[in-house]
This record gives C-alpha cells, sequence and structure tokens, in this order.
C-alpha cells in the first residue's frame, strides 16, 4: 500500500517515520547486486583488453581506444537514459538496461566468431549503454533514499558491493579468457601465428554467454519485485520548483562534474594498463594470465576501502576523507613512475585503496544541496563518466613516452581531487532535500 512521502529530513527526524527506512532494506540489497555487476562486467574488460591486444595486434591507442568506446557511450547514452526513466520510472529502465547489457554480451559472441575489431566495439558500446542507464536511476536511488549527512557513506557501502565484483572478475577473466588462449599464457613479445590469433578470439565466447544469461535472469528478478518509487508523485511539482533555480549556482556540481571526468582518466587508465604494465621485464616479468590474477588485489582494496570509508564516514565529513585518500593516490603514483620492481608493482595495486572512495565521494558532495535539481545534477555527473574515454590520451603518452612516465597523469588528476575536497566541494546556494515516496513503483 502506498504511504505519504518520506524525505531525508523527516527520516532524520525520527518519530513515525523512524520505521519507514527499513523498508528500503530490501530494495537496496537488491539494487546492491546491480552494482556487484555492472562492476563485474567493466572490469572483464581490463583482461579483455590484453587478449584483443594479442588478437588483434594492437599497439597502446588501439588498445586504449576500446576502452574509450565504453565510456564514449556514458556521454551519448547518459540524457536519453533520464529521458527514458522519466517516461518510463526507474524499475522498468533497470530492466531495460539489463536486457541491452544481456544483448551486448550475446553480441561479443559474434564479434568472437568473425573476429572483428569493429563489432567488438560496437558491443562494447551497446553494454556501456546499458550500464549508463543502471547508473542513472541507481546512483540518485541510494542517495537520496536516507539522511543526507550519510549519503556518502551509504553509496559507499553499496560501491563496496560493486568492488567486489570488480575483484572478482579479474579471476574469472583470467581464467576463462587469458588462461585459455595462448596469447594469455605465453611469454611477453611472443607473435601469434594467424591460426592461433583466431583460436584465441574464440576463449571469450564462454564468459558472455555467462554473463548474458546472469543479466537476463537478474532483470526477470527485478521486473518482479516490488521497488519503492523514487518520488514519483513529486516530479511534477519538483519540475515547476526547477524553473525557479540554477544548477550552476551550486559550486559542488560545478566542480564536481569535472572531478568526476578527472577521477575517471585516473582510475581507468590505471585498470586498463595494469597488465601491460605488470608484465613488463623491469616491473614483475610475469605473463599476462598471472599479471590478471594480480589486478584482483588492486580491485580487492577498492572493495576494502570502501568498507572502511563508510564507516569513517559516520564520524569523519566526507570531504576530509577524499582529501586524504586523493593526497595517499598522489604519492604511491610517484613511487609507481619513479621506481621498478616489486615496489612500483605494489604501489599501483595500493591505489586501488585509495581510489575506492572517491566516485560516490565526489558524487554524493555534487548532489548536495540541489534540492529539486537532483536528477538533473546526478545526470550531468554521471554524464562525466565519459572522462574514461579520455585514456586513449594516456595511450598515446604510454606510446611516446613509455608505458611508465604515461602515469604522470595519473598522478596530475589525484591533485584535481584534493582541490574539490578541500574547496570545490563545499555546497552553495543549498536546497531543500528531494523527497522519496514509499509506494511500489
Amino acid at each position: 500500500m502506498a504511504g505519504p512521502p518520506i524525505s531525508p529530513g523527516a527520516a532524520r527526524a525520527g518519530g513515525s517515520t523512524g520505521g519507514a527506512m527499513p523498508s528500503y532494506g530490501r530494495a537496496l540489497t537488491l539494487l546492491a547486486s546491480l552494482f556487484f555487476m555492472w562492476g563485474f562486467i567493466t572490469v572483464i574488460n581490463n583482461t579483455l583488453l590484453p587478449h584483443l591486444r594479442s588478437v588483434f595486434d594492437l599497439n597502446y591507442t588501439q588498445t586504449t581506444l576500446i576502452e574509450s568506446v565504453w565510456f564514449i557511450a556514458y556521454f551519448f547514452a547518459s540524457i536519453p537514459a533520464a529521458k527514458l526513466i522519466e517516461r518510463i520510472g526507474y524499475q522498468k529502465s533497470l530492466v531495460v538496461g539489463l536486457l541491452i547489457m544481456a544483448a551486448g554480451a550475446l553480441g561479443m559472441v559474434l564479434a568472437a566468431s568473425l573476429p572483428s575489431y569493429g563489432v567488438t566495439l560496437i558491443m562494447l558500446f551497446v553494454i556501456a549503454s546499458g550500464i549508463t542507464l543502471l547508473q542513472v536511476a541507481a546512483n540518485p536511488y541510494v542517495a537520496v533514499i536516507g539522511p543526507a549527512e550519510t549519503a556518502s557513506s551509504r553509496l559507499n557501502l553499496v560501491q563496496a558491493l560493486n568492488s567486489a565484483g570488480t575483484m572478482l572478475a579479474p579471476l574469472f577473466g583470467a581464467y576463462l579468457i587469458l588462461g585459455r588462449s595462448k596469447g594469455g599464457t605465453a611469454a611477453t613479445g611472443t607473435v601469434l601465428t594467424e591460426a592461433e590469433r583466431l583460436a584465441d578470439a574464440q576463449s571469450v565466447v564462454l564468459p558472455y554467454v555467462l554473463v548474458a544469461i546472469v543479466l537476463v535472469v537478474l532483470a526477470v528478478v527485478i521486473a518482479r519485485f516490488p521497488l519503492p518509487a523514487m518520488g514519483s508523485s513529486t516530479s511534477r511539482v519538483a519540475k515547476e520548483d526547477r524553473k525557479n533555480h540554477s544548477l550552476w549556482k551550486h559550486r559542488n556540481l560545478v566542480f564536481g562534474i569535472p572531478a568526476i571526468f578527472i577521477y575517471l582518466i585516473a582510475e581507468i587508465g590505471v585498470a586498463n594498463l595494469f597488465v601491460n604494465f605488470v608484465s613488463q621485464p623491469q616491473i614483475a616479468n610475469v605473463t599476462a594470465e598471472q599479471a590478471g590474477r594480480y589486478l584482483t588485489l588492486l580491485w580487492g582494496g577498492m572493495m576494502v576501502g570502501r568498507f572502511a570509508g563508510s564507516a569513517i564516514m559516520q564520524r569523519i565529513p566526507a570531504e576530509t576523507v577524499l582529501a586524504a585518500f586523493s593526497i595517499g593516490a598522489f604519492v604511491v603514483m610517484l613511487i609507481t613512475v619513479f621506481t621498478t620492481g616489486p615496489v612500483a608493482m605494489w604501489a599501483l595495486i595500493s591505489v586501488g585503496l585509495f581510489h575506492s572512495i572517491m566516485f560516490p565521494t565526489i558524487f554524493t558532495l555534487g548532489i548536495k544541496g540541489l534540492g529539486p535539481l537532483t536528477e538533473e545534477g546526478s545526470g550531468l555527473l554521471i554524464m562525466a563518466i565519459a572522462g574514461g574515454a579520455l585514456v586513449v590520451v594516456q595511450g598515446k603518452l604510454a606510446d611516446a613516452y613509455g608505458l611508465q612516465p604515461s602515469f604522470l597523469l595519473t598522478a596530475a588528476c589525484e591533485l584535481y581531487i584534493l582541490f574539490y575536497a578541500l574547496w570545490g566541494a563545499k555546497a552553495t546556494n543549498a536546497l531543500p532535500d528531494v523527497p522519496v515516496e514509499e509506494t511500489v513503483h
């Protein structure tokens, strides 16, 4: 049965609304499974990239272009995703997003059977478009559903499940893709024959068929789940109210959009070039398959950091925690660039811990105080994930100056995050919270 709208402010006040918030627990648990799946699928790319580099004989620029296409989808799909949510609602949009992802995963089977570099790019764009739809819906839902002062803590908590997916994906990819291919098990620099490349291309079929099956099952579960609405009956009021306000008067959003954009350059650059970096003779001198297993530790650090960050932010302001983590990330990236051997490898692995809280914390700080502008602000922040497409810049730097020096770009990105934490994240012109309804959508 539909109940009255419950605002974050009312939830904080206690009283009769005190027992309402736990009713969202099951919904948040289900949404956490979405965070897990899109983290899992995104990071499969990190083991897929060195695989495709071998199959198609790509340079670093062409390799990172694959990931650029993935993140370009965020730029083009974010606004259509927001329009779709407005038209059919959050729950149906989540189902559509999962089915789009499943279609793209099956398309990867087609790309492998050809094999085709171009079809691979198209199918990755399709999968990423589905994930964009999930992101536009799920991130603001989690951020707004509870008390505003713990929004960063709450989003970090569910993002920890995202990191669990990113931690398991390299093991999955290393075993089913790299471990079953000649390029993945051969020594670095081995040149494959045409027959070996064709056989290696087929190794992605089984992983993506399994992924497609899981996505379809999850879509069916969500379609049948009584998911609470996020203010469906208040959207008309908010639309009228929005006319009286401007997004660009909110400093935390204005500087938060480039913060997300720049952070994604750092995170994706590290993740995409990690296997190539670690497998170098002067670093760890291991095969791509073995390097893929180390990648699990990078994402595991992100999961641990998000759980820890969620707890820390219950007591310490999110801005302070973000500043501390950005300083840590800057330091370990300098160590990565200017040392060699195990020290450089473990420094790069440890950046996952420091990157862990950045996206969810920047996101919640960015929409803080937006009130009826929260939906538009969220859409712009999700669109900024397209910053991951500029990982191709690091690919060009790696081709021109070497892979190790290219991580100076990552270090520079950490400095902007520090600036945002210290000054840019301070909210201006704060507006009342957007209410959330306890109705089935």
